[in-house]
This record gives C-alpha cells, structure tokens and sequence, in this order.
C-alpha cells in the first residue's frame, strides 16, 4: 500500500509565493549589481518585501539565489524572441532582441563575478545559457533572411560577437550606450547587398 505521502504530486506554487519568488529575483538583481556577490541576503528580502525564511524557502544559498538570477535573465532572452517574432516586422524584431542582448550582456558581467565564487565555477551555468541565446538569434535571423531584410550569409552568432566585443573593451560607464548604437550599424551593415 502507498502512503499519501510517497505520492507527492508536483502543483504550481501559490499566486502569492510566485509573485514573492519574482520579487526576491528582481531584488537580488538590483542588489548585486550594487553590492556584488556579498550582497546582504536580508537586505535583499527586507526590499523585496518579504520575510528571510521566505528568501530561504525559495533560494536556500547565496548560490542557489545568484544562479536563479542568471538563469532568470537567460530565459527572459529567449522569451522575447518569440514575442518580438509574433509582434514585430522581422528586422524590428531582430533590433528589439539585439537591444535586449545589451542589457543582458550587462546582467551577466554584473553577476559574472557572483557565479565565480560557485563551486565549479560558472561555466555549468553558462554552457547552458548559449543554446537558448544561440537559438533565439538564430530565429530572428533566419527570419529576416526569409523576408527580404538581412543578407543571406548574415551568421547569426557574428552579431553576438560583434556585441560581445563591445562589452569586452568597455572600460567607461557608458560602453551600452555604445552597444545600442553599434546595434543600428550592425542592423544597417548586414542588409542584402543591391
């Protein structure tokens, strides 16, 4: 005979502890980006709004906490595609997307140094945030091919390198600002050639 207990069924969490979990995430975002990895916990759940056990349930480490965030901001990447592709002309869309790719670039040097102090370091993490980037860009991409708006040769990942590069070399404040105009020219410079 099986006990009620050994059959846990998986439910979707409570409306109230998803929207505390979403705080707690964009808090923690907020406050690493200002503090570091050595962002106060309880400082994190007191902006939140929410208790520390609370914080605990849903992150039980710093950790836990850092790569949920990372992986937050990896999968809000990759959602957009879909949106921008339903909502938007193609070379919008791929704009829109490259656009939101500079924020993220941002996030991840931002916690980069966070996922260092992981065991293991962040490469796990990492590693499987480029298949859900690659993909994304390449839709958009292959998008804009089909309608007329981007050379065939365009390689998809040539963008997130030239974007990436940006990033690397920044050595002011104001290198995304320099992205986004470099995300103008990279659009313009890889339309069919007439």
């Amino acid at each position: 005979m099986t006990s009620k207990r050994s059959q846990a069924v998986q439910r979707k969490p409570r409306t109230d502890a998803r929207r505390n979990r979403e705080r707690v995430l964009e808090t923690a975002k907020e406050e690493f980006t200002r503090s570091g990895a050595n962002a106060s916990l309880d400082d994190i759940a007191k902006n939140a709004g929410v208790g520390a056990g609370t914080l605990y349930r849903h992150f039980p480490t710093r950790e836990a906490l850092i790569e949920e965030v990372y992986r937050t901001e990896v999968e809000k990447l990759a959602a957009a595609e879909q949106k921008f592709a339903q909502t938007m002309p193609p070379i919008d869309a791929l704009r829109a997307w490259m656009l939101l790719f500079v924020d993220y670039i941002a996030t991840k040097q931002i916690i980069a140094p966070a996922l260092n102090t992981l065991v293991g370091g962040p490469s796990k993490v990492f590693e499987a945030s480029r298949a859900h980037i690659q993909g994304a860009i390449d839709a958009l991409v292959q998008r804009a091919i089909k309608s007329g708006d981007k050379r065939k040769d365009l390689d998809p990942f040539d963008l997130l390198r030239a974007l990436i590069g940006v990033s690397n070399v920044a050595s002011s404040p104001d290198w995304q600002q320099s992205a986004r105009r470099l995300v103008d020219i990279l659009i313009t410079g890889s339309r069919p050639v007439k």
